[in-house]
């Protein structure tokens, strides 16, 4: 394994990551509440009173930040070697697990984690394990 040294950019990963942390960190705190997105968007699929503006806001937050961000700054360059049919089955997966799962991994692995919850941890390192697998299989086994 090499390191793409022209695209390896650790003080932004570091950055990013940090305002990850803080962005959730303030939405316990103010919202009391884990910013779990798979949680956020399923409670608009069985809307509750009282319950839907804070969740569409965070949602176009997540849609709108990229676009600001392009204003200022060229978006990274993204590049997708699956096809439009291992894309929708790649979704569709993440969705089932998710529910399976009771959360994604910002649910658990940022949020969760930070907690101390060893349910977390336990869902994180099957995401984990899943995706090491996923990228073996496809990669060096399918071809």
């Amino acid at each position: 394994m090499t390191i793409d040294w022209i695209h390896f950019t650790p003080w932004r990963s570091l950055a990013g990551g940090v305002l990850i942390g803080l962005a959730s960190a303030m939405f316990v705190l103010l919202n009391g509440r884990i910013a779990g997105i798979s949680g956020i968007l399923g409670g608009l699929l069985r809307p509750q009173r009282g319950d839907v503006w804070w969740r569409v806001a965070f949602l176009l937050g997540l849609v709108g930040a990229p676009i600001v961000f392009a204003v200022f700054a060229p978006l990274p360059e993204t590049r997708t070697e699956a096809g439009t049919f291992g894309l929708i089955a790649a979704g569709l997966l993440v969705g089932i697990g998710t529910r399976y799962g009771s959360g994604c991994t910002s649910g658990h692995g940022v949020c969760g984690l930070s907690r101390g919850s060893m349910r977390s941890l336990a869902a994180t390192v099957s995401f984990m394990v899943a995706g090491f697998a996923t990228v073996f299989i496809v990669r060096h086994v399918v071809g």
